[in-house]
């Protein structure tokens, strides 16, 4: 073969290369060590020396009974200081073995030495009634003279007694742990553990019944449940999760606070020491206090649940009788009607707008706005001449014909009051487009090109500014809805895959620091740790489905107003476009959804879920409340749902970098400001400018005309007003988050964007009770009752059961037990409060202007 060749030679320069190495040394035989027996007792203290030709070797035995379990401590302390040659000790059981050295080395971010070392002894299980068994401590080291101190002794109360509590100390050193077993009636119960000290730091946790126990600083996390703690910890136990219907409790301190939020302590070094030597942290000693009592039973949470639904499909009952009593109503109402033999309709109540709210009326004009004023003003006319059903007439009393081609023309005459027609302030005029342009909308001479600033109407009405294709507006509004909709699909799929993860990480890696529950008050559920954190949010799918339910209802009765030519249904009342309603309805779904995602495993990484929607349901009720009197001027839905994901983004970015970033919060606040003043000229001119490359020219020529020239005042008084008290509001909160720069930044923004909705809102009311309109009872009764409700809301909110912008122990400081049925915390009635407050809140919205559905659109106010 031609490679045998080659092989044989290598064989032979290997051979001959061994034979060249030197023959290996002879080392030396250990010499035997002398072996000191002793038969020691319990509760004995034992003083003596060893040294690396000497074993003591302690033989120890007791009684195991099998309905009685005992704890067995070994304590040692060595007296000789020799680090670098420690001593050993080795506790041999009947099923396990137990070492460790002294000085104890553990490490953190530094290495720390332990002369003192404590060591319960795991206990093994026995058969026999009564079994007496044996166990061994060996001491050795290598160092030439070493004394030490060993003493066992039992451990009183190791097993925990049901509602018994239990005092302790503990070092990092010298680790606790106790044996409980669950009763026979008892299915779950909360271990709590409690101390007067924030720190030293310490460690909690929850293993089964098995050998070696884990309880050193460096090991602890190895298997079951555990918790970093403070002041406060709790863990919720489950007897099937123990195949033995019995666990251990350990407590281990911590080698250092840093886990817990503390400072890291500050050890100056000795003279020529390395800075790898450990360091003696002397007596880091806690003083701990533990109590065992049973969790609630399954009972408990059936009747929860039930309390839960009981509470929300009371909505739907109430809902269903006042829409049975209004349909009553109706019917007497068209019986009157149909039993009159005049064809006249009226309103119900007598309306007119005061002369010292509307001045002169007609008479008075002013700056009206700056933009594109040929292509903004004049867009709602053209699209309305040429597709508009209406023509109005005014003839002695006030009168208006609907003309459509297939029906025939009938006069409706509709009683306004003890009015002239020269207190109408609002009247189109829908003769010709030259008669709008010029009576309308006459545009200065000063700036030809641009057109910027138009001179318009003093007061508005809504018939000005509802006169876009009714068709056209529909699929406006409806897009907002549909957007949403996608939105929160795409949305909460990955939500809902991150919680699942989280949660599956929880269970298996039992460490209960990813998770902010609320743990004296956290009812597991299944792989669910939180359950009733999660049933809470129960409310506001229930009512968003509800106001879903009312919306269609009146939908389709407004549809069916309009099939039947109903005069009031296509002349009077606001504008009816139900896209921003559905679209709020949703949003209030979602915002349950992802709420009880975030309750699922809440931290730092997962807040925007719970906030998000929030931020939504604000921003649509801004623009429901701006839409019910600018119909045709409103904010398309992308723009809207834009500045919506601006504001989650600028929320994710102010908790991840904000913390402490004076950078961030100096841009923050000067794009909060800008942002306002934007908002604020956007409301005064009702959407009549527009931001281009001439903004700053037209702006310098609207101060010039009106403050230098002649130093006229604002033409919509009381426009102005709530602009200027709005920006007070928001630059007071621009200049707080610079100044303070609150931790909470999603709270922060979430609150800016509250403050600016009741401000809107109030406003709203009181303009619209200077009109000369009223408040119907349902939305007084609305109104009121929400009140109260977000009162209470807010109270049970801001009692901060949890934050995740603190450690975990910090968290759990703030914890406190269950005030509703045992199963329900302060949270948790937050949660019912707010949904019941929002959804009173969107019935408010809806309900506001009923008052309004049989007076003509020429005499309601824009504002």
């Amino acid at each position: 073969m031609p490679g045998s060749g080659a092989a044989a030679l290598a064989r032979a320069l290997l051979a001959g290369a061994l034979l060249l190495l030197p023959p290996p040394p002879v080392l030396p035989q250990p010499q035997w060590r002398n072996v000191s027996e002793t038969e020691a007792q319990f509760n004995t203290t034992y003083t003596d020396r060893v040294d690396a030709n000497l074993l003591h070797i302690y033989a120890f035995n007791h009684s195991v009974r099998r309905n009685m379990t005992e704890g067995v401590r070994v304590s040692v302390n060595v007296l000789s200081d020799h680090k670098d040659l420690p001593v050993l000790f080795v506790v041999r059981q009947k099923e396990a073995v137990v070492s460790f050295q002294v000085p104890l080395i553990l490490r953190g971010l530094r290495k720390y030495a332990y002369q003192e070392v404590s060591r319960t002894l795991c206990q093994p299980q026995t058969k026999a009634e009564v079994e007496t068994q044996h166990f061994y401590v060996d001491v050795s080291t290598l160092s030439l003279n070493a004394s030490y101190q060993l003493r066992v002794t039992r451990v009183e109360n190791f097993v925990l007694q049901t509602n018994e509590r239990f005092s302790f100390n503990a070092t990092a050193s010298q680790p606790q742990y106790f044996k409980y077993e669950f009763p026979e009636e008892v299915d779950s119960v909360i271990v709590k553990v409690t101390s007067a000290m924030a720190f030293p730091c310490s460690v909690i946790s929850i293993q089964d019944i098995l050998c070696p126990v884990y309880d050193l600083d460096n090991n602890v996390a190895f298997i079951g449940m555990y918790q970093t703690m403070t002041k406060k910890a709790a863990i919720t136990v489950q007897k099937k999760d123990f195949p033995s219907h019995s666990f251990y409790v350990v407590v281990v301190v911590k080698t250092e606070d840093e886990a817990c939020g503390g400072a890291l302590h500050y050890y100056p070094l000795s003279k020529n020491a390395s800075p790898d030597e450990p360091v003696d942290q002397q007596n880091r000693q806690k003083t701990l206090e533990v109590v065992v009592s049973p969790a609630i039973t399954s009972e408990a949470y059936v009747s929860s649940v039930l309390f839960c639904l009981s509470i929300f499909l009371s909505f739907y009952i109430l809902t269903l009788l006042i829409a049975c009593w209004e349909s009553c109503r109706q019917h007497k109402r068209k019986g009157l009607l149909s039993a009159m033999d005049s064809p006249n309709l009226d309103t119900g109540h007598s309306r007119s707008i005061p002369d010292s709210f509307l001045g002169r009326g007609y008479d008075s004009y002013g700056y009206g706005s700056f933009g594109n004023g040929s292509s903004s003003s004049t867009e709602g006319v053209t699209d309305s001449l040429g597709s508009t059903e209406v023509s109005y007439s005014y003839v002695g009393q006030e009168q208006f014909k609907r003309r459509t081609p297939s029906a025939p023309t009938r006069p409706l005459s509709i009683p306004m009051g003890e009015r002239s027609l020269e207190n109408v302030a609002c009247r189109p005029r829908l003769d010709s487009l030259s008669s709008i342009e010029e009576d309308d909308y006459d545009t200065l001479a000063d700036i030809d090109y641009d057109k910027n600033v138009i001179r318009t109407k003093k007061y508005l009405c809504v018939a000005d500014l509802a006169r876009k294709d009714k068709r056209v507006l529909r699929k406006k509004y409806q897009i907002y809805f549909w957007n949403i909709a996608t939105i929160a699909v795409f949305y909460a799929l990955p939500v809902i895959q991150l919680v699942i993860t989280y949660q599956t990480v929880v269970n298996v890696t039992g460490n209960q620091d990813i998770c902010y529950y609320n743990f004296l008050c956290a009812h597991p559920l299944g792989n669910l740790s939180a359950f009733n954190n999660i049933l809470s949010n129960l409310g506001y799918v229930l009512l968003g489905l509800l106001f879903l339910l009312i919306i269609l209802q009146r939908e389709i009765n407004y549809n069916r107003a309009l099939l039947r030519n109903d005069a009031h249904a296509v002349e009077c009342g606001i504008p009816k476009h139900f896209g921003l309603f559905y679209a709020m309805g949703t949003a209030l779904m979602m915002e349950g959804l992802l709420s009880a995602c975030y309750h699922v495993c809440p931290n730092y990484t997962n807040f925007q879920f719970d906030t998000s929607f929030m931020y939504m349901i604000a921003g649509l009720c801004m623009l429901k409340l701006y839409q019910k009197r600018h119909p045709d001027i409103n904010a398309s839905a992308y723009s809207a749902y834009a500045c919506l994901a601006l504001v989650i983004f600028f929320s994710v970015v102010g908790v991840v970098f904000g913390k402490g970033n004076t950078a961030f919060w100096i841009v923050f606040s000067v794009i909060h400001i800008l942002a306002t003043l934007l908002l604020s000229t956007q409301l005064y001119y009702m959407g009549r400018w527009k931001l281009d490359s001439g903004i700053l020219r037209r702006i310098l020529h609207v101060l010039y005309t009106d403050c230098v020239r002649q130093c006229s005042g604002p033409m919509y008084v009381d426009r102005m007003v709530l602009l200027v008290m709005g920006n007070i509001i928001n630059w007071s909160l621009a200049a707080y988050g610079l100044i303070v720069r609150p931790n909470d930044f999603a709270s922060y923004l979430l609150a800016i964007g509250i403050c600016n909705l009741l401000l809107y809102f109030a406003f709203y009311i009181i303009m619209k009770l200077r009109s000369g309109e009223r408040i119907k009872l349902i939305p007084l009764l609305c109104i009121i009752s929400t009140s109260v409700v977000w009162g209470f809301a807010l109270f049970f909110f801001f009692q901060g059961l949890s934050t995740w912008q603190k450690t975990p122990a910090e968290s759990r400081e703030h914890n406190r037990d269950c005030i509703l049925l045992d199963f329900f915390d302060d949270h948790d009635i937050w949660h019912f409060l707010s949904s019941i407050a929002m959804f009173g809140s969107f019935l408010v919205l809806l309900t506001l202007d009923d008052d309004l559905d049989c007076v003509q659109r020429d005499k309601i106010y824009v504002f």
